[in-house]
């Protein structure tokens, strides 16, 4: 599990991410901060489609820009995300299709979840934790 300093540095730099977010029909802003194994951190955020279909959530961002830069292997990633203008009050925790995103690119038991509503109140779960038997390369 990523050290105190890490996960608050994440949270921090998802918080910054948030403000980045394009979503003018829910006005829920999502920011996310990706750690890659070589302790790179790639910022995502949602950004909605009027179609709602073609709409990337936050943590989708941050693994798509990482992974266009030719990374492939994560250790944790931060998601914060609350309505538009208001003190973030609930955690937001990713998405099924995120979910299997991270599955394609990270070993459920040492890939770190974390989800916030500030850089000190936050909760960690493993991916396996939160995708049980999940489904990926090893099971083709």
């Amino acid at each position: 599990m990523p050290d105190k300093n890490t996960i608050e540095s994440l949270i921090e730099k998802a918080l910054d991410a948030r403000t980045f977010s394009y979503s003018p029909y829910s006005e829920y802003q999502v920011g996310a901060a990706l750690l890659a194994g070589d302790g790179t951190v790639y910022m995502g955020c949602n950004i909605e489609n009027a179609a709602y279909s073609p709409t990337n959530c936050a943590e989708r961002t941050a693994f798509f820009k990482a992974v266009s830069e030719g990374k492939i292997e994560f250790r944790a990633i931060a998601i914060v995300g609350g309505a538009k203008g208001k003190e973030i009050t609930k955690y937001a925790y990713p998405c099924g299709v995120c979910r299997q995103v991270m599955m394609e690119f990270c070993r459920p038991d040492d890939f770190y979840i974390i989800v916030a509503k500030s850089a000190t109140e936050y909760d960690v779960k493993t991916l396996e934790e939160l995708l049980p038997d999940g489904f990926g390369a090893a099971n083709l």
